[in-house]
């Protein structure tokens, strides 16, 4: 009966770290194939709601994105 109970709790503890790594991988994967939002996109969007930006207005708004990111 324990023998059992422990059974269970050491095979949730290693799925749970096998998940961990496994969703750790993909997400890497994932970011590197699609990165995220860069200048070229902030400038598209910008020019999109109809103003063009200048590069100080692109510049400012990849600082405001990375600091959000961390």
């Amino acid at each position: 009966m324990l023998q059992d109970i422990l059974l269970i709790l050491l095979g949730l503890i290693i799925g749970l770290v096998i998940g961990f790594f496994l969703a750790r991988h993909l997400m890497k994967k994932y970011m590197t194939e699609n990165p995220p939002i860069n200048e070229k996109m902030i400038e598209t969007l910008m020019s999109g709601m109809g103003r063009k930006p200048s590069q100080k207005q692109i510049n400012q708004m990849m600082r405001e994105m990375n600091r959000f990111k961390k």
